[in-house]
């Protein structure tokens, strides 16, 4: 017994040491740092901090916007929800989430060209690195939604959706609302065959689609 309660002292001292020579090297690493890289790390993360504000602060308005009954109390809800989005980008403008809530904000009050710019923005690297693989997908559909509804040209227009579409998928093979919109496209393509196969894909993810549903008894 007292052999073995040695040895854990032992190994509690030595533990101790372990910590106190780390905790030196920290230490010693910072002190190596120059005092202007600490202060902009410290400015940095005040940054994102009063960014993440105003994001949030944006996203509830946005979100009142929605629900807003009147359509002018809406686009002005829609417009404060913009302009919050822009004072979280100007402090982090690497956060992808803040030019899509301003997206989102711009399509709102009928800006939908200048939306898509906003969602250029936010799914190019290397901004784009700070979305998950589902919110690439979410914000791939989105462009091209409005890429369907804003292209002078319907057949750019829709080789433009497709692309997008179809990388949206590729990040999240699940997004049936993206699989049935690209399903509607291949039907205005006359890629029957490759639409049936996409529905059949969007229904597996979601049994309940109605659209799913829909696109399959157009091509049966």
């Amino acid at each position: 017994m007292e052999m073995e309660a040695q040895a854990l002292q032992v190994h509690t001292m030595s533990f101790q040491v372990i910590l106190a020579l780390v905790a030196l090297g920290l230490m010693w690493a910072l002190q190596g740092l120059p005092r202007s890289l600490i202060s902009k790390l410290r400015r940095r993360s005040r940054s994102r901090e009063q960014s993440r504000r105003h994001f949030v602060r944006g996203a509830q308005l946005l979100g009142r916007s929605r629900a807003a009954t009147a359509q002018n109390s809406g686009r002005s809800l829609a417009r404060e929800a913009a302009a919050e989005a822009d004072k979280a980008i100007a402090l982090d403008p690497m956060d992808a989430a803040s030019h899509i809530l301003k997206a989102l904000a711009l399509e709102r009050q009928g800006h939908a060209t200048a939306a898509i710019g906003c969602l250029d923005a936010a799914l190019a690297p290397p901004v784009s690195k700070s979305l998950s693989a589902p919110e690439k997908s979410d914000g791939l559909l989105k462009r091209a939604e409005l890429e369907l509804e804003t292209s002078n040209s319907k057949r750019r227009g829709l080789e433009a959706a497709v692309d997008d579409l179809k990388a949206s998928v590729g990040f999240n093979a699940r997004n049936f609302k993206a699989l049935c919109l690209l399903g509607t496209c291949y039907e205005k393509k006359g890629m029957l065959v490759e639409a049936r196969k996409v529905f059949q894909d969007a229904l597996e993810a979601n049994p309940s689609s109605q659209e799913a549903k829909a696109g399959l008894d157009r091509l049966s």
